[in-house]
């Protein structure tokens, strides 16, 4: 190819100062609280840190829950005292099916305990109490021993028989339990007599 008279030919032979080439600048973050050698003024501020709600950075102070907290929601399904047990097993197969956990609720009897609770009472107050305690099943409780047990979102009350101070009982440690939804099963009449008691 000829030479055009602009350019001027070079050649690898002449001798002159070996310049290294100029670093070129890598994009990317840099530190926002350094300041570079030499810039006048306070280093730039760093960026704003993530907030959390002002709620979310206090603890939470224990104790009994405040009194305007939400009360659950109370729903009767009417029963005999012999058919409250099954009532109550039908309340929680629909509360399954509809896909709530097994750990979130809680069966409570005031007359005979439920199977369940006799079965497993049968290893000892140790194994029974400790599946209350693994939160990952329902958990069926007597009257007599509610007071026990734990909140769960939603407790079903059995009111199957047993004295009257029994199932007020039950009545006020489940409503107590209960965080979202309290059903009973039972006689209305017996329930609702309970109920006006200050339950």
């Amino acid at each position: 190819m000829p030479l055009i008279p602009e350019e001027p030919q070079i050649h690898e032979s002449a001798q002159g100062p070996r310049i290294a080439p100029t670093p070129r600048p890598v994009p990317g973050p840099r530190p926002a609280a350094s300041s570079r050698p030499g810039r006048p003024g306070p280093p730039r501020p760093a960026p704003p840190a993530q907030r959390t709600p002002r709620d979310a950075a206090k603890p939470v102070p224990a104790g009994p829950p405040a009194a305007d907290a939400a009360t659950p929601q109370l729903q009767l399904v009417p029963a005999p005292a012999e058919g409250a047990l099954d009532a109550a097993e039908e309340a929680v197969d629909l509360l399954l099916d509809s896909g709530r956990s097994p750990g979130d609720m809680l069966v409570i009897t005031t007359g005979d305990p439920h199977p369940w609770a006799t079965h497993e009472l049968s290893f000892g107050e140790a194994s029974y109490w400790a599946q209350h305690d693994a939160g990952d099943d329902v958990f069926y409780a007597s009257a007599q021993v509610a007071e026990r047990a734990g909140a769960r979102p939603v407790v079903v009350v059995a009111v199957n028989g047993g004295p009257e101070s029994d199932a007020a009982s039950a009545l006020s440690v489940a409503h107590a339990r209960a965080g979202a939804l309290l059903i009973v099963c039972g006689d209305p009449q017996r329930i609702n007599s309970v109920l006006g008691a200050g339950v």
